[in-house]
């Protein structure tokens, strides 16, 4: 016999159900603005389904030299950036949650501290700037390489580990770097996939640290040429190519976002079994 709905389920599903369209409508919205004709846009006609469909506006985005530089630019940042994040926080991390390591609580507290407080945007670009990386792709990855809230996550979760297999490894000759590479890691699937989608859609999704250290605009990634474009208009990419190719500003923002968009999107599918389990181990084991 099937249960009974409760009003507070009906309710969950229609407030669920709202919050599910209200996610999802602005990126259908722009799907259909960008494989729509230009005059069905011009004219405000364009709601959930595209008018007039062609693909004018994506071939002259995926076309342009700078937006084509700034996407092979924001892979590079984005796969180097997660590779070298991992392996410091995990190794980080591994090494904090030994409760016998030598001030691993003062260790922890100053960690724990970066949290709330941090030394401020000028001293930190006088930093970077000192170690000779401004204007090159180390500008990108070095500054940001470690999440404190990440670092943690992982801590916890090593911690959970069973002493056991740290003692056998121990038994069969190996040392910490080898408990840590043959056994612990193997172990952390989970929260490895976990943390590396939260780092890979952070550096994706960073202007912020091309603003400040980036001045050679090879070096941009996406996200500021996409900002650029929001922002400033796009300019003379715009404009009449004759009759119903004419193209018009919001379709090629709305191309570029969704053309941004889309990578994250479609790692994540791959991530989602190991993304719900170990963000639950790293948040719950201590």
């Amino acid at each position: 016999m099937r249960a009974r709905l409760s009003v507070f389920d009906l309710f969950l599903f229609a407030f669920m159900g709202g919050m599910i369209v209200a996610t999802l409508y602005p990126f259908i919205y722009m799907i259909a603005v960008s494989l729509s004709s230009s005059v069905p846009v011009l004219r405000g006609e364009v709601f959930l389904w595209p008018k007039g469909f062609n693909l004018d506006v994506y071939k002259m985005v995926l076309q342009d030299p700078k937006i084509v530089q700034a996407y092979m630019n924001t892979i590079v940042y984005a796969v180097l950036g997660t590779t070298m994040s991992l392996i410091v926080t995990a190794a980080g991390a591994f090494a904090i949650s030994k409760r016998e390591m030598m001030f691993q609580r003062g260790f922890m507290m100053m960690i724990v501290v970066t949290m709330f407080f941090s030394g401020g945007m000028i001293p930190t670009f006088l930093v970077v700037r000192s170690y000779g990386i401004v204007d090159t792709i180390w500008a990108m990855v070095l500054p940001t390489l470690v999440s404190t809230w990440n670092l943690i996550i992982m801590r916890t979760f090593f911690a959970g580990l069973p002493k056991e297999v740290e003692e056998s490894g121990k038994i069969d000759g190996l040392s910490d770097i080898g408990v840590f590479f043959r056994l612990a890691l193997p172990l952390s699937k989970a929260i490895l996939a976990t943390i590396g989608l939260f780092y890979a859609v952070a550096i994706w999704n960073n202007f912020f640290s091309a603003m400040l250290y980036l001045r050679n605009t090879e070096l941009f990634p996406l996200q500021v040429v996409l900002r650029n474009l929001v922002l400033q208009g796009a300019g003379n990419n715009a404009g009449s190519v004759g009759g119903d190719s004419m193209l018009v500003d919001e379709s090629i923002k709305y191309a570029t976002i969704i053309v941004s968009t889309l990578p994250i999107l479609m790692v994540y599918p791959f991530l989602q079994k190991y993304f719900a389990k170990g963000a639950l181990i790293g948040s719950v084991k201590g």
